[in-house]
């Protein structure tokens, strides 16, 4: 892998708690438990142990994380900040709380980093 884009967020998602159980096993496949934490840019989050977050909550995450990098606010759609908001994973098990943190890149798109013409210039 060749990281070439300094990324406009980091983003950190949090377990806040377990939504029907006080235990993980036989409940949450992932073994998701409050506290634990995942960090990511662009890509998937990971956690310290490098463990990526569940498949499943990834795809509930996503959107959220194109709103900030496209300069929405969060509390748009129910965040409780411009860069916070949280999620139940879709099986309903785990509550996650999601921040946004500007790490001061460009935006992509804005910064001609996906410009065409840029591309053709470094042979690809």
């Amino acid at each position: 892998m060749k990281k070439w884009y300094d990324e406009e967020y980091e983003f950190e998602i949090e377990v806040v708690r377990l939504t029907r159980s006080e235990h993980t096993e036989n409940y949450c496949r992932n073994g998701e438990e409050p506290g634990d934490k995942y960090f990511c840019g662009y890509g998937c989050p990971v956690n310290a142990a490098g463990q990526g977050i569940c498949s499943k909550t990834m795809v509930a995450l996503f959107p959220i994380m194109e709103a900030v990098r496209s300069g929405g606010d969060l509390t748009n759609v129910g965040g409780d900040g411009k860069y916070t908001k949280s999620i139940i994973c879709p099986d309903g098990c785990v509550e996650f709380r999601l921040t946004a943190r500007p790490a001061g890149g460009k935006n992509f798109y804005k910064g001609n980093f996906f410009d065409i013409d840029n591309w053709n210039s470094h042979g690809e």
